[in-house]
This record gives structure tokens, C-alpha cells and sequence, in this order.
């Protein structure tokens, strides 16, 4: 017996479902990400609400309980998490969206009925497993518990292979037996093929991986629909399946490379992959009384930020300093790469959150051809975005990404904390260039003198 009858859950998993696609909508543009992610939250909300008053009666205290448990785990974390681990988090997400749905289409192995539920059943678990190891290990590359290098062994791609192999087989001995012992094995197997399809991922490409992998764990999510007989699932994981696929397309794309290469470009050495070495080059470092100079009479300033200002959360400073060159004349944009702060998006939100006028933020198709007309070039914390070794070499990992082309200003200013190289591990050959000059020190810091200095003129 439950609260809701048949014919109301079905009209409200509908609204949820509406919701759910408006909310995407919303997040199509900056303008209206706010709102749709209300819009998502109250068709979530809807839908866990559906979920308990059309449950039986005996199960409403275990789904109490499990909505306890995982806000008690989910509020903290969210509250604390910083701008810049919010990749970290997405993928945290991922994982355990993963997770849940093996772990459900395994309880429900024994009440499947049909070859076509079986397969679905299977589908989910092993779809959901590869999620959820391949997340675990993003999180780690990304939280730098493990090295952000690729991690590769002899003989790593047929061991792979013999995994997928083993699964497939696995598989159909389950839909064919409905064994609970095989369907354990299998979950091992999809955790240990999530394991070798994510470690030889390395620096850059690990947020294109979070991506796909969110694809995954959408797939895993409409699958296990299929198994429950929801119809909420299924749309709802089809809406983040789809949307990860476009996503992890276009996130390949702004790198200039194609997802089988950012997957296994380690096997083949084209995989990119973190360092900590420092160049020793010479360069032409300055202070912040003459990046101010520079700054305050030139006629236009192009603001590139990056990862550095996140980490340093000089967003609100650089927004200051911005208004303050207005305030003088000056004519300021800040061009956005796509991958700008390793997320899709990263930068934008950062912004918003400084109050920066959208319509201030340029993105780099409309940007590039503006910077041979940019008296100066203010670079912030980013480095592989804006580097020149996309365009010129060959054997360089990120060859053939499009890149903001800051090379074309007239002045470049890079504010970094040392010379060491950018995620992708390669050095930037543009800090040396006669006509750039480095700022060291933490981003926020550099700009609150630089700000500073900009006033007292």
C-alpha cells in the first residue's frame, strides 16, 4: 500500500522529467544557469518526494534513513568544497551515481524476469562499476593523491583488452544464469577495467575524462530504469547521457583532439602528463608599480584567467581591478578559453561570482582576432591555453589545440607563482619573449598590489 496511486506518480515523475530537460536548457547559456539549476533541483526534489509516497508503507523508514545518511555526507562536502576542486567534486558525483545503479541492478538480479531485463541488469552493473573505479581515479589525479602522470605497464593494453573481453563473457554467463556469484565476478571485472581505462590518462585530459565518465554513469542510470520499470530514470539518465557525450565531444574538440587519442594516447606517448619541473631560463620579471603603468595607460587590456587565479580565488580582486581600469578608460575584456580552470564553464562561474558583466567575457573565437589591436595582455594563472607549442610543435602533448592566441598583443604580463610548467607538463616558450613580462607571487596577492598601484597614480 502507498500513499500515491499509480496514475499521480506517473504525472509527477512527467513534471520531474519536464523539469529535468528545462533545467538543461537553463544551463545552455550564463544568463540562465542560475535558474536552471533551481529548475533541476525542484525536479529532484519532486522526484525523491514521488519516490517516498509511492513506496509501501514498510519501506518509508530505510528511505528515511538513507536520505539522512547521504545528507549528512553530501551538505559538508558541498558547503566546504572550493571553486577550483569543483572537478574533483563532479566527478565524486559521477562515481557514486555509478555505483548506486550497480549496486541496485545487482539486488534486483533475482526479481528480473526476460532475456532483455537480464541484459539491462548487466548492462547497468558493469557500466556503473567502470564509472565508478575510473571517478575514484580522477579524484585522485586530480586531488594530486596519486601522480597526475599517466600510469602505464608493459603489456597494459592486452590486459585491458583480456578485462573487457572477460566482462563481455561474464555478462551473458549472467543473463543466462541469472547467477549472483558471476554477477560479484563482474562487478570486479568493471572495476578493474575502470582502473585501466582511466590510469593511463594523464594531466589535461582528466577533466575530458569526467565528462565521458558522466556519460557513463547516465547510461548506467537509464539502463537500471529499464530494470525497475521507471520511467524517470530512463529519461533522466538518457538527458545525462547525451548531454556528457556532447560535452566530452566538445571538450576533445576545444583540445584539438579526438577522445580515442585522449584515452589512449599513453600507449602511443601522445597522452599529456603533469610535471613539476622548473625552467632555469632567464626571463623579464617586473613589479607591480609597472604592471600598473602598462596597465593604466594603455587603451586596451585583454584579461586571460586560469586555473591560478581559482586556486589564489583572486576573482573579485582581478573584477576591481577591471572596474578600476574602466573607470580611467581603459577598454577591458576577458577571454575565455573552453577548458579555462580544467571545466567547461570553470571561469564563467568564477567571474559571475565577482559580479563581472557577461558581457564582458569574450570567447576565444571572438577574442583572437582582437589581440593583435590589445596594447596589453594580462595573463592570470593560465599557462597550456595560451601556449604557442599547440600551434608549433609537433611532439609537444597539446599539439593541435586551439589556444587564445595572446602572442598577438603588444605586451603580455604573466602572473605566475614559479616558472614551473602548466598542467600539461611542457614549457611555455611565449615567458620568454622579448615583449612579455612575469609578475611572481600568489595571483590575489599580485593583484591586490597591482590594484593598489593603479590608485595611487
Amino acid at each position: 500500500m502507498s500513499i500515491l496511486s499509480a496514475e499521480w506518480t506517473a504525472l509527477l515523475y512527467l513534471a520531474a522529467a519536464v523539469c529535468f530537460i528545462l533545467a538543461l536548457k537553463g544551463l545552455s547559456s550564463p544568463r540562465t544557469a542560475r535558474r536552471g539549476n533551481l529548475i533541476g533541483a525542484a525536479g529532484a526534489t519532486l522526484a525523491v518526494i514521488t519516490v517516498f509516497l509511492s513506496a509501501k508503507l514498510d519501506n518509508i523508514p530505510l528511505i528515511l534513513l538513507a536520505i539522512a545518511v547521504g545528507s549528512a555526507i553530501a551538505a559538508p562536502i558541498s558547503r566546504r568544497v572550493q571553486m577550483t576542486q569543483m572537478p574533483q567534486l563532479v566527478a565524486l558525483f559521477n562515481g557514486v551515481g555509478g555505483g548506486a545503479a550497480a549496486l541496485v541492478a545487482m539486488l534486483e538480479l533475482g526479481h528480473s524476469e526476460g532475456p532483455w531485463v537480464l541484459v539491462a541488469v548487466v548492462f547497468t552493473m558493469l557500466v556503473g562499476a567502470v564509472s565508478f573505479a575510473g571517478s575514484a581515479i580522477t579524484v585522485a589525479k586530480l586531488q594530486e593523491l596519486i601522480t597526475t602522470r599517466p600510469v602505464v605497464f608493459p603489456g597494459m593494453k592486452w590486459v585491458m583488452t583480456l578485462a573487457v573481453v572477460a566482462a563481455l563473457v561474464i555478462g551473458g554467463v549472467v543473463v543466462a544464469t541469472g547467477s549472483i556469484g558471476w554477477a560479484l565476478l563482474l562487478l570486479v571485472l568493471g572495476l578493474a577495467v575502470g582502473l585501466l581505462l582511466v590510469l593511463p590518462v594523464g594531466g589535461a585530459d582528466v577533466p575530458i575524462v569526467i565528462s565521458l565518465l558522466n556519460a557513463f554513469t547516465g547510461l548506467a542510470v537509464a539502463a537500471s530504469g529499464v530494470v525497475l520499470d521507471n520511467v524517470l530514470l530512463v529519461v533522466a539518465g538518457t538527458l545525462v547521457g547525451a548531454s556528457g557525450t556532447i560535452l566530452t565531444r566538445a571538450m576533445a574538440s576545444a583540445m584539438g583532439r579526438g577522445v580515442s587519442g585522449i584515452m589512449f594516447g599513453a600507449f602511443r606517448g601522445g597522452s599529456t602528463a603533469g610535471s613539476t619541473t622548473q625552467s632555469d631560463r632567464p626571463v623579464r620579471s617586473s613589479n607591480p608599480e609597472d604592471v600598473a603603468v602598462m596597465l593604466a595607460y594603455a587603451q586596451r587590456v585583454v584579461i586571460v584567467p586560469g586555473y591560478g587565479l581559482a586556486v589564489a580565488q583572486g576573482q573579485h580582486t582581478i573584477a576591481e581591478l577591471a572596474t578600476t581600469l574602466e573607470a580611467r578608460g581603459v577598454d577591458v575584456a576577458f577571454a575565455i578559453h573552453p577548458v579555462a580552470g580544467r571545466m567547461p564553464g570553470h571561469m564563467n562561474v568564477l567571474l559571475a561570482e565577482a559580479n563581472v558583466p557577461y558581457e564582458s567575457l569574450k570567447e576565444m573565437a571572438e577574442v583572437n582576432p582582437e589581440f593583435k589591436n590589445t596594447d596589453v595582455v594580462l595573463v592570470v594563472g593560465a599557462n597550456d591555453v595560451v601556449n604557442p607549442a599547440a600551434k608549433t610543435s609537433p611532439g609537444a602533448p597539446i599539439y593541435g589545440m586551439p589556444i587564445l592566441e595572446v602572442e598577438e598583443g603588444r605586451q603580455i604580463v604573466f602572473l605566475k607563482r614559479s616558472m614551473r610548467p602548466g598542467f600539461a607538463g611542457i614549457e611555455n616558450e611565449l615567458l620568454f619573449d622579448p615583449k612579455t613580462t612575469l609578475l611572481f607571487g600568489d595571483a590575489k596577492d599580485s593583484l591586490t598590489k597591482v590594484l593598489g598601484a593603479v590608485n595611487a597614480l
